[in-house]
């Protein structure tokens, strides 16, 4: 008995110290693979910031809990991310009124040259500015593209860094299947 009570307490100190081991549905995990976008063996809390937007407005991100969050670390001299928003975008466009926010966040330039960026590129999701480079840092991003997935509990359960085709039947079934899980 006093052992099981040590293995329970080591447990929660691991849990408490290195995050909560993953307690996704099979079905989530498995598209999510089949996808290309293997999740974390344990979920990670977010590292909560406000940024403002090109628009002025401001995003904190612990607000967005109760959706899925797609959160791109990018540039606008960076031609993978250039790549893969275009098929951000349609997967923006696809889930946004199911409970998905994409938010993708320009690391350390100028807005005129987001919005110059933009102008042949017009893309509807935000663009929120990471003007010193705080919040990339916070996020510990050595490369971009780099993308999170958060649940609706706002803990990271995808990290990966690379240009990505969100543009596939695969990845809609991955979003599904999350989306289904979490209402």
């Amino acid at each position: 008995m006093r052992n099981i009570v040590l293995i329970s307490l080591l447990s929660a100190l691991c849990a408490a110290v290195y995050g909560e081991p993953m307690k996704l549905p099979a079905g989530v995990t498995e598209a999510f693979a089949k996808a290309g976008l293997p999740l974390l063996r344990e979920k990670q809390r977010i590292r909560d910031f406000s940024l403002k937007t090109l628009d002025g407005s401001s995003i904190t991100l612990s607000r967005l809990k109760g959706k899925v969050v797609f959160l791109n670390f990018w540039a606008t001299w960076c031609p993978p991310c250039r790549a893969e928003m275009p098929s951000m975008e349609i997967l923006y466009q696809r889930y946004k009124d199911s409970g998905v926010e994409l938010i993708a966040v320009d690391i350390m330039e100028k807005p005129q040259d987001v919005r110059n960026f933009l102008k042949n590129n017009p893309y509807t999701f935000p663009i929120a500015m990471d003007a010193d480079g705080a919040v990339s840092g916070q996020y510990g991003i050595q490369a971009v593209p780099t993308t999170f997935i958060i649940d609706r509990d706002n803990t990271i359960i995808f990290a990966g860094a690379g240009s990505r085709n969100w543009n596939t039947p695969a990845v809609f079934i991955a979003f599904e299947r999350l989306l289904s899980r979490e209402q």
